[in-house]
């Protein structure tokens, strides 16, 4: 049973991020106004004026500072060197918002930061929960680790294209890790997760709410949210293992696929749009408005209405995956994965239908 002063402690720790984001974000923005730091509007954009895009910036002090207070960021025991690897992501991403990146660099920083948490800090895949009976030896961990973690931190990267998308799937797939620590007593990475979702939530105000304040969290933000998830899935997986699970209060036998349904916005929006592009023969990293943010805004939805209906997808997946956690893992797997494209294609459907009714009139 948790007790009164682990809930208090969970409860101050997501107020403390909330507030040291919602206070540090007219600073940035003031910072942002006085030396010019705008994303500006251009073909592949969606906004139509220039708006800062350091919210990253904000989200990071958020996440180290309230991280710092409340727990031992030198406990290697917990998750080992999570800041060191953070601090790697930040600064390739705050770089890129401020003076662009070649996407080479990109991938090499965060090829480092995956390799320092998962290499050094042996935070990796140790047990494929049942795969066609395969598990891996050391060298296929530490490579599919990796990975996982560069393809989530490029998934949420991506995701990131209308105001309020990244953060409320950003919230909602931390909660759903956030709960489950919590209910097997994983005070630790409970309390990572609603550093997340307090800083998530003050962040919001400024991006969705706002009218004089806005702000977009920019690649530090979007790769700083995915790096965490990534650490918060595998941790999510390896506590699942087979050889370990029985000791859960709530064991996930189907953890991989459980993984797959709490992230199913970016997985499912990243592995669509890349197969598009190879069947266009494009390169798979040229950026396109082929995400499905951009179909439901071709539908005439808002920025907010686009992040509620993702939401409201992504809490579906979560829910249908928890309750399904001893489907079996490939049964699993395949469900949230044919079942997530054919969501993923309706708006596709209904831009042919809307295309066809205008060529008719």
């Amino acid at each position: 049973m948790t007790d009164y002063t682990t809930i208090l402690t969970i409860t101050f720790a997501a107020l403390m991020s909330f507030l040291l984001v919602f206070l540090s974000v007219p600073t940035i923005l003031r910072v942002a106004y006085s030396k010019n730091l705008f994303d500006e509007p251009g073909r592949r954009r969606i906004h139509k004026k220039k708006v800062p895009n350091l919210g990253g910036l904000g989200i990071f002090i958020g996440f180290l500072f309230t991280y710092t207070l409340f727990l031992d960021w030198f406990d290697f025991n917990s998750i080992p060197f999570l800041i060191p690897s953070l601090l790697v992501i930040f600064s390739i991403g705050i770089k890129d918002d401020i003076l662009v990146t070649a996407p080479m660099m990109k991938l090499l920083g965060q090829i480092l930061a995956a390799f320092i948490i998962v290499g050094f800090g042996d935070m990796r895949i140790t047990d494929f929960h049942g795969f066609f009976g395969l598990q891996p030896d050391y060298f296929t961990s530490l490579g599919v680790s990796i990975l996982l973690i560069i393809f989530i931190v490029n998934g949420f990267n991506l995701i990131d294209g209308v105001d309020g998308l990244a953060a409320i799937s950003g919230v909602i797939s931390t909660l759903g890790f956030s709960v489950w620590f919590f209910l097997n007593n994983d005070i630790h990475t409970t309390i990572i997760g609603v550093i997340v979702i307090g800083s998530l939530l003050a962040f919001m105000y400024y991006n969705v709410f706002s009218k004089t304040q806005k702000i977009f969290m920019g690649d530090t933000g979007s790769m700083v949210i995915g790096f965490i998830l990534a650490v918060l899935a595998i941790r999510f997986m390896e506590f699942n293992a087979s050889a370990v699970r029985d000791n859960l209060n709530i064991p996930m036998t189907s953890a991989p696929a459980v993984v797959v349904g709490i992230l199913i916005v970016p997985v499912i929006d990243t592995i669509r749009v890349f197969f598009l592009r190879l069947s266009r023969r494009n390169s798979p990293f040229v950026a396109d408005k082929n995400h499905i943010h951009h179909r439901l805004l071709t539908l005439g939805f808002s920025h907010i209405q686009v992040a509620l209906i993702l939401g409201l997808v992504n809490i579906f997946f979560t829910v249908i995956s928890f309750l399904l956690k001893d489907f079996g893992m490939l049964k699993l797997m395949a469900l949230n994965l044919v079942l997530g494209f054919v969501v993923f294609y309706i708006p596709s459907i209904f831009i042919r239908l809307k295309a066809k009714k205008i060529r008719n009139l």
